[in-house]
């Protein structure tokens, strides 16, 4: 495993980003086809043995469940030293209208309530989830510098929004000698590249490290699910948001040119989408979901597969540039 600089930290994260997503309490809120603990212990340890030390996940997932679970197989079977954990703020956590959001309020109670349910005194990154337009950014940027002068969380990122939003944060940080975003995750796969026009080139620019979210494009560059007909899984049968986006001539061009590659290599389609993405200048380690032990085989062995200039060229040919979508501001 390589490990790496998060953007222009000290902080070396590995070159992969297990997604805890799938693990939580499937009768909890939002994510019914979440792994339980017993279920899902594997797949961190298969992590840990691969090398990969970062772990993200969010207050949200499964409605905190997520976090439980992460805190405990974490403790079970690494140092905490060790390991970087990641977690985010910004969701709704219940029906009070301030449990929600980057108020000053909801990012102070919510990492407490993070830091008990990982069972941990501190997080290696903190993240905003979105961008929050209903609360001025200096009280957001001001909250989060609280959060890291307090020791309770070492790093701070983002993930979503309008790259314009991200550079008056940064600006505010830096206006103000606040702690920088050290982060960013946007969405962004072979099938999925908006983010090249502003985001990405200014992450590049700013030194900020990019841990992108839904490299797989919600599972349609593995089994091209934007059809009816096509493999399910548990989490594409209960509904995602993401595949039917991609149910399209230029995604099923960019679908067809990955299974090209891989069947020419005798590899899956996942392991040539993570070796497209170590390729690409701005990318640090992407965030993968896992739920079999394949996922993590296929992750893995993306980092070494070397990609010519003509697989490639193949793979980026098909991708029209196309609408906006997804959770972004």
């Amino acid at each position: 495993m390589e490990y790496v600089r998060l953007g222009r930290s000290g902080l070396k994260v590995s070159r992969l980003t297990l997604g805890c997503m799938s693990y939580g309490d499937p009768s909890a809120g939002m994510h019914g086809w979440a792994l339980t603990e017993d279920a899902a212990r594997p797949f961190y340890r298969q992590a840990l043995e691969g090398g990969i030390n970062c772990f993200d996940t969010a207050d949200v997932y499964s409605r905190g469940t997520s976090e439980e679970i992460t805190g405990r197989m974490l403790r079970e079977m690494a140092r905490r030293e060790d390991v970087v954990i990641a977690t985010k703020v910004f969701g709704a956590m219940s029906g009070d209208p301030n449990d929600k959001g980057l108020s000053r309020k909801h990012i102070m109670q919510a990492i407490d309530a993070s830091l008990k349910r990982l069972g941990t005194d501190y997080v290696d990154l903190y993240q905003i989830h979105r961008f929050d337009d209903s609360t001025p950014i200096e009280e957001t940027c001001e909250a989060l510098n609280d959060v890291v002068r307090a020791g309770k969380a070492l790093y701070v990122g983002a993930s979503s929004m309008h790259a314009w939003q991200f550079a008056r944060m940064l600006a505010a940080q830096e206006r103000n000698g606040w702690a920088r975003f050290a982060s960013m995750q946007p969405q962004y796969s072979p099938a999925y590249r908006e983010e090249e026009r502003e985001m990405l080139p200014l992450c590049l620019a700013e030194g900020i490290g990019v841990i992108p979210w839904s490299p797989m494009a919600g599972g349609f560059l593995a089994h091209g699910r934007a059809r009816p007909d096509e493999a399910e899984t548990a989490r594409s049968r209960i509904g995602s948001p993401h595949g039917p986006q991609f149910d399209n001539p230029p995604s099923r061009s960019v679908f067809e040119a990955v299974s090209a590659v891989a069947r020419a290599r005798g590899v899956s389609n996942a392991t040539v989408v993570y070796a497209w993405l170590k390729t690409r200048p701005w990318i640090t380690s992407p965030i993968f979901g896992a739920t079999r032990p394949e996922h993590i085989a296929d992750a893995l062995a993306g980092l070494t597969l070397e990609l010519s200039g003509e697989e490639l060229a193949s793979i980026e040919a098909p991708y029209r540039p196309r609408e906006v979508f997804g959770p972004r501001r």
